[in-house]
């Protein structure tokens, strides 16, 4: 039981006029009528407390199934006020390594009614972790006391990567490729038969089929051309690389290297499983850590996801050479092999340059680096500052050294995407899709 506000006005009252009193009546008696009230607001108080305790409201927690780490994921709290009005706050204890978008709520339902009150938490960090019960505290009746008691509903929770963004993409690609928008876009952007339709204002007049259209024209009379759709050859190969090495260890945008390029790699085995392709996925350091052959299918993404997720990464140097001897030991048919990591300049990856231009042109390599955007932003921002002049010389320099190392790339027929570590996801699939529209595999 916790003393309302309402209780110290009262008390402060009494100590208000206590003087009055003494001009009035005898200093004595003065005192012992502010003890009596005191004493009297103090017993109100305890009575009006454990009244309340018989009309404490019901309260249940809603959590989703699956965190999704750098997202606001949503918590319902539903309270059931059963006999009364009541004014509550909670305090939910969510684990400590989330932030929240408030910590304490407050609300007033009313009696016999239910109320869901929502707020949101944001994980920074992939696994386990303990969530804790539920603090309430409840006004009574006069007004005069909180009762403050917990609920128990303490319960583990797991934080995987970046499921929301994962069941937008789906959504995304979902829409591209139904109805008269994949029909759009796929038309003369493929070299595999789909189908045949009528001639549309626009269309390319090489893809119509005379043959077709003539064996039509015989039976219906008068119709249109037909013109052959095509689209983009399925049941191509897709292997990505995460590096899980020293790089990748770094914080960017509150969350590791490691962490946005996890999320890069979800987002793409998507796109390729969803594009039919088969898609292979490995995660190295110092050696292959984990591989998971190319399968297709929806059954190979839960599997590609329930094999990364518990993966951290580690302070060891990674063994780009090693990783791709690995594959090309494993997979002799031309595929698109991704490496999603982290360079500095030419000297320190000499490495990953030697290993990207040993597949060339056997493979299609691909280079995907996560460039922290406050790089960027301090590359960019003009100042007379000293300090800050020099920090930005910095960040120019290194954006410069990048430069030159991904100009050697580009020269051994490797293809490149350097973008910013929260945009990596996004840009990376659209680039596999341009990839796949132009037939570069």
């Amino acid at each position: 039981m916790v003393a309302a506000k309402r209780v110290y006005l009262l008390l402060l009252l009494g100590l208000a006029i206590a003087p009055l009193l003494s001009f009035i009546i005898s200093i004595p008696a003065s005192i012992v009528i502010t003890l009596i009230f005191d004493i009297a607001v103090l017993a109100l108080m305890v009575v009006d407390g454990w009244r309340v305790k018989s009309l404490r409201v019901e309260i249940t927690r809603q959590l989703p199934a699956r965190f999704s780490i750098g997202r606001d994921n949503p918590v319902i709290l539903t309270i059931t006020s059963p006999k009364s009005n009541a004014v509550i706050q909670i305090r939910d204890y969510y684990p400590a390594d989330f932030t929240a978008s408030t910590s304490i709520l407050n609300t007033t339902v009313a009696a016999n009614t239910s109320q869901e009150l929502t707020y949101t938490v944001h994980p920074t960090q992939r696994g386990e972790f303990a969530w804790g019960n539920i603090q309430v505290r409840q006004l009574s009746p006069w007004g005069l006391a909180w009762d403050d008691w917990q609920i128990r509903h303490g319960t583990t929770v797991k934080v995987y990567p970046d499921l929301i963004g994962l069941r937008s993409l789906s959504i995304r690609l979902t829409l591209q490729s139904s109805g008269a928008m994949r029909q759009t876009k796929r038309l003369g952007m493929g070299t595999e038969f789909a189908e045949l339709r009528n001639y549309r204002t626009g269309d390319d007049l090489r893809l119509i089929d005379w043959k077709a259209t003539a064996r039509r024209v015989g039976t219906h009379g008068n119709t249109p051309p037909l013109v052959r759709v095509l689209e983009p050859e399925q049941e191509q190969t897709l292997l990505i690389l995460l590096d899980r090495g020293r790089l990748m260890t770094a914080r960017v945008e509150n969350l590791q290297r490691f962490d946005w390029g996890l999320n890069a790699t979800l987002s793409l085995a998507l796109a390729g499983l969803h594009r039919g392709d088969r898609v292979g996925v490995g995660v190295f350091d110092n050696q292959m850590h984990i591989w998971l052959p190319p399968e297709r299918g929806q059954n190979h993404l839960n599997q590609i996801i329930d094999r990364l997720t518990p993966i951290q990464p580690v302070l060891l140097e990674s063994d780009y050479l090693g990783a791709v001897t690995h594959v090309v030991q494993k997979q002799t048919r031309r595929s698109l092999v991704v490496i999603i990591t982290d360079l500095v300049d030419v000297t320190a990856s000499t490495e990953l340059l030697a290993a990207l231009t040993r597949l060339a042109p056997r493979y299609l390599p691909f280079c995907v680096t996560l460039r922290d955007p406050k790089v960027d932003d301090l590359a960019h921002t003009f100042t007379d500052d000293i300090t800050q002049a020099y920090s930005r010389a910095v960040a120019l320099d290194l954006l410069a050294q990048r430069q030159v190392a991904f100009a050697q790339l580009k020269q051994k027929g490797v293809l490149v995407l350097d973008a910013p570590a929260n945009q990596i996801s996004d840009q990376l699939v659209e680039r596999y899709l341009q990839l796949k529209a132009r037939n570069q595999l």
